[in-house]
């Protein structure tokens, strides 16, 4: 007999409070609930179109006593325009390969993230992360997930990004590059090369996880034109949300 999803099922769990990473001064907190092997496909379909983020095999969402500015943000890839700024990133970056990987954590792709998080993250929560732990990031996860990988012409990886396949589109869980090839933007370009791979596949939407309108970190999400967010009446366009 075949196994059916049944949201109805689904134990979830608050965080403690604690600081927010986003907004100074503001406390977070939490809801989430484990994926597991069976269900975790359907689950995580269904719940990153009600907001939720997937970490390792945790989905979750803030669940803020006194801030909701949290927005769970999509690109709309029909629509999208590609700007003269994106066309001199994507231009920049002519000498780089892509390859689509299945979940399989390498040394490789760690000595990468290792070299990210120490130089962008130092104090961030991955700050420790060792190479079982990546391992569990990346193999460990019930959902549909792959690795794109980002290498210069001699076959040097300069920049990779772990993606989760939707029935909609595509959902960036987590890139990490290169931070001596600042020039390049990689950050940006990984997110311009998935946009043109949902096209190619006829996926409307590339889910780029949470924009907190006034924080600098966020900013750049809303760069990618036309967008949605997601609002108590369902998602909406960036542009009429008044932000």
């Amino acid at each position: 007999m075949s196994h059916v999803f049944d949201p109805n099922r689904l134990q979830f769990y608050l965080t403690i409070p604690g600081p927010c990473p986003y907004l100074p001064g503001r406390i977070e907190r939490k809801i989430f609930t484990q994926l597991d092997p069976l269900d975790g496909p359907h689950l995580n379909n269904y719940l990153t179109h009600a907001g939720f983020r997937r970490s390792q095999n945790v989905i979750y969402r803030p669940a803020c006593e006194s801030c909701r500015e949290c927005r769970s943000l999509r690109v709309d890839v029909i629509g999208f325009e590609t700007r003269k700024r994106f066309r001199r990133i994507k231009n920049r970056n002519n000498d780089l390969s892509r390859e689509i990987k299945g979940p399989i954590a390498t040394k490789e792709q760690f000595n990468l993230l290792k070299q990210y998080l120490t130089t962008r993250h130092i104090h961030g929560g991955m700050a420790d992360m060792d190479f079982a732990r990546y391992e569990m990031m990346v193999e460990d996860c019930a959902s549909e997930t792959e690795i794109v990988e980002y290498r210069l012409t001699d076959g040097h990886l300069v920049a990779a990004i772990l993606i989760d396949r939707l029935m909609d589109g595509h959902s960036l869980v987590y890139s990490f590059f290169d931070t001596q090839e600042s020039k390049r933007s990689l950050g940006l370009l990984m997110i311009l090369d998935q946009i043109e791979r949902c096209k190619t596949l006829n996926f409307p939407y590339l889910y780029l996880g949470y924009w907190v309108p006034g924080s600098t970190k966020m900013d750049y999400k809303s760069d990618f034109q036309p967008c949605e967010v997601l609002s108590h009446r369902g998602w909406i366009p960036l542009d009429k949300t008044g932000y």
